[in-house]
């Protein structure tokens, strides 16, 4: 089975820690503040977690999850993801982060700001659009027809196919959008971004609904552009 580091433990990487261990993966978690912040965490993950320091997630994970906030993401460790896939889970929050001006124009977009700084990783844009509690609930085994997608990006169709892979076997489907370029099509503010997995009048997060991949193909094809707007 895969070594799945993460950088950052929180809310997204706590719970996908959560779903890689119980399906047989080991996970190597860190953040911030030092591994002795993770105690609790890494004891209700039990034997198959640990926790790390940042780097040693990095060089440690086979997989490694991308999972801090914005502002931050140029503290992530470069050399130890040399060569790896890397699966960003952020979005941009300029109330949290600041103003991007690039962002703020949309001349790029946030998974292709963490592959400019990951030039030697291949990286692919998952997670950033679903809750945590759905993400926690919503998994279902292979072929189930209630079984939900999450919407993935990437540069690189082996690293699409790596973290495909990685989807499937804590309970998901991939929905390839395409291109790091393509990823705005799910950030903030677009119609894929929660949606899929809420039905009108539900409060959010809610219990969480499966989201087949005709439901997340018509919300990709209504996001608009803000400088559209």
């Amino acid at each position: 089975m895969t070594t799945l580091g993460l950088i950052g433990s929180g809310h997204i990487g706590g719970t996908v820690a959560r779903l890689a261990v119980d399906a047989g993966h080991d996970v190597v978690l860190s953040n911030s503040r030092g591994p002795e912040t993770l105690a609790d965490l890494v004891a209700q993950l039990g034997p198959r977690a640990r926790a790390a320091t940042p780097a040693e997630a990095a060089a440690a994970g086979d997989l490694v999850v991308v999972s801090v906030p914005l502002k931050a993401y140029r503290q992530v460790p470069v050399e130890p993801l040399r060569g790896k896939v890397v699966i960003d889970t952020n979005n941009y929050y300029p109330e949290r982060d600041g103003h991007v001006a690039e962002l703020d124009d949309e001349s790029t977009t946030v998974s292709e700001l963490l592959q400019a700084h990951l030039p030697q990783s291949r990286v692919v844009k998952a997670f950033n659009n679903i809750s945590s509690e759905h993400l926690r609930t919503l998994t279902r085994p292979a072929g189930a027809p209630d079984r939900s997608v999450l919407a993935i990006a990437g540069d690189d169709p082996t690293a699409k196919q790596v973290v495909s892979g990685f989807l499937d076997s804590i309970g998901y489907d991939a929905y390839d959008v395409g291109p790091l370029a393509e990823g705005w099509r799910y950030q903030r503010d677009t119609a894929a971004y929660g949606a899929p997995y809420v039905r009108p009048g539900d409060d959010f997060p809610g219990p969480g609904h499966p989201a087949t991949a005709e439901l997340m193909a018509e919300k990709l094809a209504a996001a608009v552009r803000y400088r559209d707007m």
